[in-house]
């Protein structure tokens, strides 16, 4: 069986199929870089018309990873893929703390999910971050609450929460709001790879080292 076996060829290819999928999108060079790499961890090119960016989120997460500003996650799964490596040459580091058992006591006592107690944890340390949301609407739906009510002011939230509880809902409130740059996609779909891959592609914009 012939098939391609070198890494960068297979990117490239892949890549080159995704391409007529976004001609008409209207898309920013740096903006297909970012799509690109998005529906390819998906394999799905319906994702297409359903990302959303705000306008200057990439540069606004570009801006934050040069200052060395941090990246702080719902789930483990989004913590491990993205390249923290390349980001610890800015200065930044990624934070998860879902799994720690002050946050489940936290979760616990409050009636709330521990992505909603972690997220709510971090307070003040998200204001000027990337937050990465990839797995949980209750995790996106507390930053925003953070937004509004007490004056938390992230760079960019990369929300992309996947489900049929609350993503959908979640995602559209992220949408909705001018406050904060954002990159989404709309709908059920989503999930930690997806916003991994978001990541990846604007750190790989200004570091392609792998």
């Amino acid at each position: 069986m012939d098939f391609i076996k070198k890494p960068e060829e297979i990117e490239n290819r892949s890549m080159q199929i995704i391409e007529p999928y976004l001609k008409d999108l209207n898309l920013t060079v740096e903006e297909v870089k970012v799509y690109s790499r998005m529906i390819h961890a998906a394999g799905d090119v319906d994702y297409a018309p359903i990302i959303k960016i705000s306008k200057n989120a990439i540069e606004a997460a570009k801006s934050a990873i040069k200052s060395g500003s941090n990246i702080y996650t719902d789930v483990e799964m989004v913590r491990t893929g993205i390249n923290k490596r390349t980001l610890s040459k800015f200065g930044g580091n990624v934070f998860c703390k879902i799994a720690d058992e002050d946050i489940k006591k936290i979760a616990e006592n409050q009636g709330i999910t521990r992505s909603m107690a972690a997220m709510r944890t971090f307070g003040k340390d998200l204001n000027n971050s990337i937050i990465a949301i990839g797995n949980a609407p209750t995790a996106l739906f507390e930053v925003l609450r953070l937004v509004i009510e007490d004056s938390i002011k992230p760079a960019v939230i990369i929300g992309i929460p996947v489900g049929f509880v609350g993503a959908a809902d979640s995602k559209k409130a992220l949408a909705e709001q001018s406050q904060i740059p954002f990159i989404t996609v709309e709908g059920t779909k989503g999930g930690s790879p997806i916003a991994v891959a978001a990541i990846n592609a604007i750190i790989y914009l200004l570091d392609n080292s792998r």
